[in-house]
């Protein structure tokens, strides 16, 4: 026994630990790998065997002797790193391992995984360790060609879907967390390095089946939910694969595709593995750092195109990189100062070279497009746009840093105010993405048409989301009526979807019938018959809430109603001729109200409020005007008098109080009185849009001269030129007598009997602001195969003016006269 316990401890000179050659978690730019998984072991002797141990995230390649002793090979491990021997123990094939038995006796090999572990009182899930030591045995042996070597290399398959779907089910009897014992003992047994060595041998094939077992989610072996919980795994094949066959090899980039967008799956967070930041973050920067430098080549190019995969999966590394420093920044407020950049953690100063590198590269991309723009002129700027969206999908990510790094925000702004032209020509191009709603907090560099395609995108895409349309059938003698009740009645879903509107007694149906029910209900809400709104003395098209509306017992479910129909019609993109007076502007985007903003609603407060202001402070305070915080109200008949403040009756205005009486008279006249008002009118705003809670956020975005447009359109002279270069004939030539004749009749006619020929024509009363050339389609006058003693008829759907062949100008005058009276403006098209 003293012999071979001496033969034992003498064992220890033989062995020796080398470094691995899966150290993955350094920069493989500045430590070249070698293909070949031996060439890092030195020449071997007959008498020594090498495996692998993994410690915590690093696997170590041993040289030792059969007969050296457990305990030894753990000492020297230790000692290495510094950790006492005596708390740790080797783990192979699921069991913990003796100190004094030596390797032979555990029967230890060549290319066996151990792993060095706090000392295990018991093994679980003894069944899934045998799976995975038969297949890291029969992997061992289908290399060295021994007992596998002339074995079907499908029985690998074959064990790791037995592995899968014993876990599987295991965690379906059990409950989620047994899935995650499977994934470890898959790990600590060293089937993952196994496969990858199996993978550069003549069983690729054999060996990138099983491994794409985990890189495709399959609802036999590895449902979706499961697939989540293999992202550790995933990791370590990406990390071996990366090492030894390189990262352009199609299975490596397989499974950083499928770690990649596992990663955005709501709370997987890693599925229980490295849940803290400090083990997360090491892992993922060579991930980020790569995506990165992928996107950098590609906008460095000509074409400066980035493939769309590419621009996902860095978001996908970078996103989850953020949501680890956030956890690492432990909720504290305010980005990391600039100063502790690189005297702190070593991946802040690389995390914010990706996001200089990246930014600097996009300056680099905007500086040409706007050479582009200026030398091949704005007429190619929608194409040159459209080929270079993806770069706004890299400004998204580089806005996402400004809640990390201190300098971030002003980096970043200072590129796009640097640039304006291509960022705005990019912004009116965007497809619908609510990722670039930050845009819209630099609202100030962007253009009116940058701003209205960003705030678009904030209402939902019925024809993606939804599939029924909210019918309705509306009498027109009760149009108000039977319209609230169809709107307030609906499921908000069902409105996002679409709108099909037919009036009763009448053919037609479409998206003209639909307009002209836009204008129609519009300008019956706003009619000061119906008291709901109030316009202002300045400017008639403007209105506010008629703090008032209480006399209608339903006052406040029509201000919903009034909310949805105006969000409606700007997500359908109908101009009513509405415009919203300021003060209400203001007080839906959640601002205050100051005596400015009150000047077109109530000019003669406003004056008054100014000579109070301006008016000699020794007058002032002689109370010669006699006012007091108070304030008188009419209703129903009777007067009442308001207090502005506790103890406004008793409280005198002065020169020295005057500005906060001014102050109080404006929050009471045109906020406290109409908030319930303004309040449910953006519910029912709110009601329409993708996410209701970015109401006020809509309404931030614009400046009111962008609302103006929007919804009331262009209140300007039409312009003929561009009527006539926007009409296109069917039967007709422009160049024909008749078509002179009704140009000519058109060019006669007033402003607003213009405005009721283009509503009887396409059901559109306000162009858009930028003209017909804003319009979804261009107009047409059709040869009409009537009688010439008929009138004009409209396909309203499709632009389309129907016109007899008349037989002089004299009857065509009259014959569009007819046409262009109100009643029969609003009634006589087809559809």
């Amino acid at each position: 026994m003293a012999a071979a316990n001496a033969r034992r401890r003498g064992g220890d000179r033989h062995h020796r630990v080398i470094p691995s050659k899966r150290k993955l978690d350094e920069d493989d730019r500045t430590h070249p790998r070698p293909s070949d998984p031996a060439a890092v072991l030195p020449p071997r002797t007959p008498s020594t065997i090498h495996f692998f141990v993994r410690a915590e995230t690093k696997t170590l390649v041993i040289h030792a002797n059969p007969d050296d002793t457990v305990q030894s090979v753990v000492d020297l491990i230790c000692g290495t790193a510094g950790v006492a021997s005596r708390e740790q123990c080797l783990v192979y094939g699921g069991r913990q391992l003796q100190g004094d038995s030596t390797l032979a006796e555990c029967f230890v090999g060549n290319d066996s995984s151990l792993h060095l572990t706090g000392r295990l009182r018991s093994t679980k899930q003894p069944r899934a360790w045998q799976l995975a030591n038969d297949m890291v045995f029969a992997i061992s042996s289908m290399i060295d060609g021994r007992l596998y070597a002339n074995r079907d290399a499908s029985y690998v398959n074959t064990l790791v879907k037995e592995f899968l779907i014993l876990s599987t089910a295991a965690s379906v009897d059990q409950g989620t967390d047994p899935f995650l014992d499977y994934v470890e003992v898959f790990l600590l047994s060293g089937a993952t390095v196994a496969l990858v060595k199996l993978y550069l041998t003549k069983y690729h094939s054999a060996a990138e089946k099983a491994i794409r077992y985990f890189v495709n989610s399959n609802s036999e072996y590895l449902p979706k939910d499961f697939q989540v919980k293999c992202i550790p795994i995933l990791l370590d094949f990406c990390k071996l694969l990366a090492w030894t066959v390189g990262k352009k090899d199609s299975l490596y980039l397989s499974c950083r595709n499928a770690f990649a967008s596992l990663l955005d799956v709501p709370d997987c967070w890693w599925a229980g593995h490295l849940e803290w930041p400090v083990n997360v973050i090491p892992q993922l920067l060579p991930f980020a750092r790569e995506m990165a430098d992928i996107v950098i080549a590609g906008l460095s190019s000509d074409s400066m195109l980035v493939s769309a995969k590419d621009l996902c999966e860095l978001s996908s590394f970078l996103h989850a990189l953020r949501r680890a420093v956030q956890e690492w920044m432990g909720g504290k407020t305010g980005p990391i100062p600039k100063m502790v950049y690189n005297s702190c953690d070593h991946w802040i100063s690389t995390l914010y070279a990706i996001y200089r590198e990246l930014l600097k590269k996009v300056d680099e991309c905007l500086k040409k497009l706007n050479r582009d723009f200026l030398e091949k002129g704005m007429g190619q700027s929608k194409s040159l746009s459209s080929e270079c969206s993806h770069i706004l999908v890299v400004l998204t990510e580089l806005n996402s840093f400004l809640e990390i790094y201190e300098d971030a925000k002003d980096s970043l702004h200072s590129v796009l105010l640097a640039w304006r032209l291509p960022i705005n020509a990019l912004v009116k191009c965007a497809k619908r993405n609510s990722n670039l709603y930050w845009l819209l907090k630099h609202k100030d560099l962007l253009e009116f048409e940058a701003r209205r395609n960003l705030v678009l995108m904030l209402f939902p895409d019925g024809k993606d989301d939804f599939y029924e349309l909210h019918e309705m059938l509306i009498d027109r003698s009760r149009l108000l009526e039977e319209s609230f009740e169809y709107i307030i009645q609906a499921d908000a879903s069902a409105l996002r979807g679409g709108l099909f509107m037919e009036f009763k007694n009448e053919e037609a149906t479409g998206p003209g019938v639909l307009r002209e029910w836009f204008s129609l209900v519009c300008h019956a809400i706003f009619s000061p018959q119906n008291v709901l709104f109030l316009p202002c003395a300045n400017d008639q098209r403007r209105f506010f809430p008629n703090p008032a509306s209480a006399v209608d017992p339903l006052h406040l479910n029509y201000f919903v109603f009034s909310g949805r129909v105006i969000a409606l019609a700007l997500m359908h993109k109908v101009q009513v001729g509405i415009a919203f007076d300021r003060l209400f502007f203001l007080q839906l985007a959640g601002k205050a109200i100051t005596l400015e903003d009150i000047k077109d609603a109530d000019p003669f407060l406003y004056s008054s409020s100014k000579k109070i202001l301006e008016m000699d402070a020794d007058l002032l305070d002689s109370d010669a005007l006699g006012l007091t915080f108070t304030r008188e109200i009419e209703g129903l008949g009777t007067r009442k008098v308001i207090e502005l403040c506790p103890g406004g009756k008793d409280k005198v205005v002065n020169s020295k109080n005057r500005e906060e009486y001014i102050d109080l008279l404006i929050q009471d006249c045109f906020v406290t009185s109409i908030s319930k008002q303004v309040s449910r009118f953006a519910q029912g705003f709110g009601d329409v849009l993708a996410d209701s809670k970015l109401q006020k956020f809509f309404f931030q975005s614009l400046d009111i001269e962008d609302f103006d447009r929007m919804l009331g359109g262009s209140d300007c002279v039409i312009d003929i030129k561009d009527w006539k270069a926007h009409t296109e004939y069917n039967g007709y030539k422009a160049k024909d007598r008749l078509i002179g004749w009704f140009w000519k009749v058109v060019e006669s006619m007033s402003i607003e009997q213009q405005r009721m020929l283009l509503y009887f024509w396409t059901s559109v009363k306000y162009l858009p602001i930028d003209g017909f050339g804003g319009l979804p389609s261009k107009l047409y006058i059709q040869r009409s195969p009537v009688p010439q003693d008929r009138l004009p008829t409209s396909h309203t759907c499709f632009y389309r003016l129907l016109l007899p062949p008349y037989p002089s100008l004299t009857v065509m005058r009259a014959r569009l006269q007819m046409i262009i009276q109100e009643h029969v403006s609003s009634t006589f098209g087809i559809w």
